[in-house]
C-alpha cells in the first residue's frame, strides 16, 4: 500500500460537516487535526520548518482571531518570535487600527493594536483556512497600515473555488497552504 502524501495525511484528520453554517456548505473543521497531538506536531512543523528559512523567517506571527490564534501562537513560540492578535472589533484594550471587509452575509472589521509591530518588521499571516480571502486581506492591510512588511500568508486549508486565494495573490500577498479542497 502506498504512502499517503503529507497533503493527504493532514485531509484524513479534516472533517467534513454537510450543510453547515447554511445549507450548501461543506465546513471544513480543522479541530481533528488539533486533537490528535501526533498530527498536531506534524501540522505545526510543517510551517514552522518553512519559516526557519532565513528568507522567509518572520519577526513576528500575526494570527488571525480566531483559529489562527492556535496555529500562530504555536508556530511564534516555536520560532522564538512574537505572537500579533488581529482580533475581531471590540476585543483588545489598547489603541487600534481597524479594517472592514465584506462578507458573503454583511461586512465584518478587525483590529490591531498599534504597538503590535513596528515599521519594517516582518510579519507571517496565519490563520486555518482561506475562503472568500476577505479575513487575510484586512489582516494584510492592517498591518502594513503599521508599516509591516506581510513576508506571507500561510493556512492549513485553502478553497481555491470560492476565488479567495487568488484575489490574495492578485493582491501581491505570497501563500502557503498545506490541503486544497475542490467545492466548497
Amino acid at each position: 500500500m502506498p504512502t499517503p502524501s503529507f497533503s493527504d495525511y493532514l485531509r484524513q484528520h479534516i472533517r467534513t460537516v454537510p450543510d453547515w453554517p447554511a445549507p450548501g456548505v461543506q465546513f471544513r473543521d480543522i479541530t481533528p487535526l488539533l486533537q490528535d497531538p501526533q498530527v498536531f506536531r506534524v501540522l505545526i512543523d510543517a510551517f514552522v520548518q518553512r519559516y526557519m528559512q532565513r528568507d522567509l523567517r518572520p519577526d513576528a506571527v500575526a494570527g488571525l482571531d480566531a483559529r489562527g490564534f492556535i496555529l500562530g501562537a504555536v508556530v511564534a513560540y516555536e520560532l522564538g518570535v512574537g505572537f500579533v492578535p488581529i482580533r475581531k472589533k471590540g476585543k483588545l484594550p489598547f489603541t487600534t487600527v481597524e479594517e472592514t471587509y465584506e462578507l458573503e452575509y454583511g461586512s465584518a472589521t478587525v483590529e490591531l493594536h498599534t504597538d503590535a509591530v513596528q515599521a519594517g518588521d516582518r510579519v507571517l499571516l496565519i490563520d486555518d483556512l482561506i475562503a472568500t480571502g476577505g479575513t487575510m486581506m484586512a489582516g494584510k492591510k492592517l498591518l502594513e497600515k503599521l508599516g509591516a512588511q506581510v513576508v506571507e500568508g500561510a493556512c492549513i486549508v485553502d478553497l481555491p473555488e470560492l476565488g479567495g486565494s487568488a484575489r490574495l495573490r492578485q493582491a501581491g500577498l505570497r501563500l502557503y497552504t498545506l490541503v486544497d479542497f475542490a467545492g466548497h
